[in-house]
């Protein structure tokens, strides 16, 4: 974080000073004590000069870890409510605070790029990819697995310096007006919508409406005149509604001949890891991605687009033709054969010592993703092993939940997965559709626990095998698959 002082932290989070009863540093004045170090919210993790922000959760109150947290060496708690004998700054909302925090920190950089994702599917692996390519020409900040709320992204704010010249954030939404509430922490210049999709469906009601929650982002951004820009999916049936929510300058990415940046000829290897050509302003590369999945392609086009408008940053507005140069456009092709996912639980490919190799993609599932990752480990299997789809159920679908979980089960069988295990009460759907009516097909089950699925795997899976391993977040199949992986590491 940029360094301040527990003054600037009253000021700027809308607090009240309480010294406690021996202050910090032998100072009571909160002008002469600076915040040099980093924000936390795990008293376990806090250093000398850090702030610590006392958050009430559903297990634990952080205000019963803040004197843990001062003797590790915070120098000042952000909490609702004053703290005996430590230095606090009192608000009535920590997060809100923490946010109102971040806006002010970023205010004092003018001259920081901050760039912003969101998308039904894709997310987190697209800001990966635009954090690895944006740190070649500068210092890069980039959430930390999928820190995209009212917590992730200030806190991913308030990890920039004065050193910082790009900030790339990930941002969620659950309804109308979540992004709009995070476009006020951080004001993008540069706004990313990778697809609409069916990904909380149940808390949205329709597409129509995922498609208003996501265009928040760009409707925040700048004009074309003073420098917004705003990358579309141009494969994607919401582009023309979303192009008419924003008065930034508008680029696509996609597959097809009309986008911007084009990506198209895509191969995939023995391994599933795609080869494409990427094309912008005239001019090609070829990209060999480091990365498991078909997929990989179009998320990592639309990072080329991000980083072709933020690097470049010719005077706006700027058309991609003249973003892309050849030079510019080589080094992104360099990049992106370069890069690799730092977020865990997403298309992790691992070779276990037995040969038996195991893709992670755990972390969360729709019913879009789940086709990628089916499609993924096919490619993986390149038709000479042996293919386990190991599945949860998809959550927050709503209404078309029982259709979509039948409708990944067929597409199980229609591509040739050899063998289905579907996992937990709210997966059966996937196995009715991969089995059918009567079931008839034995290499396809439904188990009831992930017990269950490790006792089928331990005593049937043999060297060679493919095990892909998805379900949603509160499903907890990454368990599974690091049960699966002991002792071995990521390819």
């Amino acid at each position: 974080m940029i360094e301040c002082t527990v003054a600037d932290l009253v000021s700027l989070a809308g607090g009240r000073w309480s010294p406690g009863a021996r202050g910090t540093a032998g100072s009571l004045d909160p002008a002469a004590i600076p915040i040099v170090g980093e924000v936390q919210i795990d008293s376990r993790s806090c250093a000398p000069g850090d702030l610590f922000v006392a958050l009430p959760g559903e297990r634990a109150d952080g205000h019963d870890f803040a004197a843990a947290a001062y003797r590790a060496g915070a120098v000042v708690v952000l909490g609702s409510r004053p703290i005996p004998d430590v230095p606090s700054v009192v608000v009535a909302d920590p997060l809100a605070a923490l946010g109102r925090l971040a806006t002010g920190i970023l205010a004092r950089l003018p001259e920081l790029v901050v760039v912003c994702v969101t998308g039904s599917s894709g997310k987190t692996s697209t800001k990966d990819l635009i954090g690895e390519l944006l740190a070649r020409w500068g210092p890069t900040v980039s959430p930390l697995g999928s820190y995209n709320n009212d917590l992730g992204v200030p806190l991913t704010v308030l990890r920039v310096n004065e050193r910082t010249r790009y900030l790339v954030l990930e941002m969620g939404a659950r309804g109308v007006g979540h992004i709009s509430r995070l476009t006020v922490i951080a004001r993008p210049a540069i706004g990313l919508v990778l697809n609409i999709g069916t990904a909380h469906l149940g808390e949205f009601g329709n597409a129509e409406t995922v498609a208003r929650a996501k265009s928040e982002l760009i409707a925040a951004l700048p004009s074309a005149e003073e420098g917004g820009v705003a990358i579309l999916n141009a494969d994607d049936p919401a582009t023309s509604y979303l192009a008419g929510r924003t008065s930034a300058q508008v680029w696509t990415f996609g597959a097809g001949p009309d986008a911007d940046v084009r990506y198209d000829a895509v191969d995939v290897s023995a391994g599933g890891r795609p080869r494409f050509r990427l094309s912008a302003g005239g001019h090609q590369i070829e990209v060999a991605l480091q990365l498991v999945g078909a997929h990989q392609a179009a998320n990592a086009s639309a990072a080329a687009a991000v980083a072709l408008a933020t690097v470049a940053r010719i005077q706006p507005p700027a058309q991609v033709q003249a973003a892309a140069t050849p030079a510019l456009l080589t080094d992104i092709g360099r990049g992106l054969d370069a890069a690799r996912l730092r977020s865990r639980w997403r298309m992790e490919l691992t070779d276990r010592p037995d040969g038996v190799s195991i893709l992670n993609d755990a972390y969360n599932a729709n019913p879009e993703s789940m086709r990628a990752a089916l499609e993924a480990l096919v490619g993986v299997a390149g038709g000479r092993r042996r293919t386990w789809a190991v599945l949860g159920a998809m959550g927050e679908l709503g209404d078309i939940s029982r259709a979509e979980h039948e409708a990944i089960g067929i597409e199980v069988r229609q591509r040739g997965i050899d063998r289905l295990v579907a996992v937990g009460a709210d997966a059966r759907g996937i196995y009715a559709g991969a089995a059918g009516e009567p079931a008839d097909e034995e290499g396809f089950i439904h188990v009831p626990d992930i017990g269950s699925a490790l006792q089928v795997l331990g005593s049937q899976l043999r060297a060679g095998d493919v095990v892909l391993v998805k379900a949603s977040r509160y499903v907890g199949l990454e368990s599974l698959a690091d049960a699966l992986l002991v002792g071995s590491e990521p390819t």
